[in-house]
């Protein structure tokens, strides 16, 4: 049996106006998950981009306008976002005050492909 303490994980600033806390992933032992949280600014997200597995994004606070393909939504402080592997998807903070996320990616490491990009962003890779 393993206890995870995510505060034992430090932030990291992932870009202008997002930190980012890894809770669960490859590094401290999952098989199958990579959790994460992340604390965003006022106007700021994540741009387009999409995975190869699929991911559910909480709002804990705040709230945020998400994007898949073409459809936008704003989901508000206990909802989520359900996206399927390989559907472009991003979202932004469209509140005032910090917005904060939950994400669970259905893989121990996380890798993205950012819209134009020729090669994946990948994090928590291994122990």
């Amino acid at each position: 049996m393993k206890v995870v303490d995510p505060t034992m994980s430090a932030l990291e600033a992932w870009r202008h106006g997002v930190e980012t806390r890894m809770v669960v992933s490859r590094v401290n032992g999952a098989a199958q998950l990579c959790i994460f949280e992340q604390w965003v600014a006022p106007g700021c997200g994540a741009p387009t981009h999409w995975h190869p597995v699929e991911e559910v994004l909480t709002v804990r606070e705040g709230e945020a306008e998400m994007w898949m393909d073409e459809q936008r939504v704003v989901v508000a402080a206990g909802q989520s976002l359900i996206v399927p592997a390989g559907r472009k998807h991003g979202f932004r903070n469209s509140g005032t005050t910090t917005l904060h996320i939950h994400a669970v990616l259905a893989s121990p490491t996380f890798e993205q492909l950012p819209e134009g990009a020729a090669e994946p962003v990948r994090r928590w890779v291994s122990a």
